[in-house]
């Protein structure tokens, strides 16, 4: 993990205010590392500049908290919701990781305001989603 800490990828302001404990087990850090290793690091590497986890990792509790979905990928380490802050930034991100990386979901979240994307040790679908 060149770019990002694990911290990064499980804090929460929405736990934090709620008293959750989010912190994710080994299996979970596990996949957490994958998601970096093949798509948030190369994808800041090519970026060149920040890239921030708005929400990546949430327990059961959280994800309800944050009205998530019950098979989302979020609950497993497989999935971040990243930006570059800007509208430009996050859809030259998407192009990129869309075009030059392997991923299971990669998700435009309201015309670009975040992408989500996911990535599986498994089968990855190289699913791409406008919403």
């Amino acid at each position: 993990m060149k770019y990002f800490k694990m911290v990064e990828l499980y804090h929460s302001a929405t736990a934090r205010q709620l008293c959750i404990d989010n912190t994710p087990p080994e299996d979970v850090k596990k996949r957490l590392i994958a998601l970096v290793e093949n798509v948030l690091d190369p994808a800041r590497e090519a970026y060149g500049n920040p890239v921030i986890v708005n929400s990546g990792y949430r327990c059961k509790l959280l994800n309800k908290a944050v009205g998530g979905v019950d098979d989302s990928q979020h609950l497993s380490g497989e999935a971040a919701d990243i930006t570059t802050g800007t509208y430009y930034g996050n859809k030259w991100l998407f192009e990129y990781i869309r075009d030059n990386l392997k991923f299971d979901q990669l998700i435009d979240e309201k015309n670009y305001r975040w992408i989500h994307v996911s990535y599986s040790q498994g089968r990855n679908r190289m699913d791409v989603l406008h919403q």
